[in-house]
């Protein structure tokens, strides 16, 4: 295990590549041989650091490569950043894709190129951040924050109803948002702390299991995305270029899986005891109405 911060590093790196492409200039043809090569070797270091973080990760449970420095003390506002078994394998597989994302846009993509490489550094920056924050107000602006390049990428380089799939992209995902945040006020208001270490611990009341509960299955229902908030992923995908579609289903329709599995079933397993019930009826009778229909 090591002491350097190397969480921060994987989510800082692609930030810092970002910023390097938005500087160069010049003639056309270098911006956009030198924009690819920026992109393609800063997703490699990222890569390769993952590899690192990978062989190094201890066997025991629990989180680990844990960075920790205090923002807003009094309001328990840290950035925190740690990974367990989980979410290291989220990391690894983030900075696996983009690199591969990258080669596969060398030739098909060929208007701003510049600010496409931009985009998916940026991109690769908040996928690593997402799964590694240990704070709750963090994870959240991580979580969110993905709309945003993915909004340009599919919006700028997809197909011929690319704006339509953006905004119907941004719109459906953007309401979940809202209740995702509610959610969180309540678990801080009630337990002092937005510390997810802290929170997967705290023993919530169980009327107020049954009021997040859904806040947070509706906001990850939309991410993953599961029926019948799933009317905007056909559109993304079928709109988006090639390497947008492969992290679209690699790695971002991952979060609302990872947001249920980090947040809804530990942090409030008794409302997902409740409602784990009524979901399956629900669903399976509603998905299985036309199968009866056309028989």
């Amino acid at each position: 295990m090591t002491n350097w911060p190397i969480l921060s590093l994987m989510v800082f790196i692609p930030l810092f590549g970002a910023f390097i492409i938005s500087l160069i200039d010049g003639e056309e043809k270098n911006i956009v041989k030198n924009s690819k090569m920026v992109a393609l070797w800063t997703s490699m270091v990222v890569f390769i650091l993952s590899i690192f973080l990978w062989a190094t990760f201890p066997t025991d449970p629990g989180f680990h490569f844990i960075e920790e420095v205090n923002i807003f003390s009094s309001a328990g506002i840290s950035y925190r950043l740690g990974v367990d078994g989980i979410s290291m394998l989220f990391v690894v597989l983030s900075a696996f894709l983009v690199p591969i994302c990258i080669l596969s846009s060398w030739k098909s993509i060929k208007i701003r190129v510049k600010e496409y490489m931009i985009l998916f550094l940026i991109l690769e920056s908040l996928m690593i951040g997402t799964f590694s924050a240990l704070d709750l107000l963090l994870f959240y602006i991580f979580f969110e924050a993905l709309l945003i390049p993915m909004f340009f990428i599919i919006g700028i380089w997809g197909g011929p109803r690319k704006v339509y799939a953006a905004f119907k992209f941004f719109l459906y995902t953007l309401a979940g948002s809202v209740l995702f945040l509610l959610a969180i006020i309540l678990m801080a208001y009630h337990s002092g702390t937005f510390d997810i270490r802290e929170l997967l611990s705290h023993n919530f009341s169980y009327q107020l299991q049954l009021i997040l509960w859904p806040a947070l299955f509706i906001s990850f229902a939309v991410k993953t995305p599961m029926w019948p908030f799933h009317t905007w992923l056909p559109d993304a995908h079928v709109e988006a270029p090639t390497a947008g579609s492969v992290i679209l289903a690699g790695v971002l329709l991952k979060v609302g899986g990872y947001g249920f599995i980090r947040f809804s079933i530990p942090m409030l397993p008794n409302a997902s005891d409740y409602f784990s019930e009524f979901v399956f009826v629900v669903f399976s009778a509603i998905l299985s109405s036309p199968v009866a229909d056309t028989s």
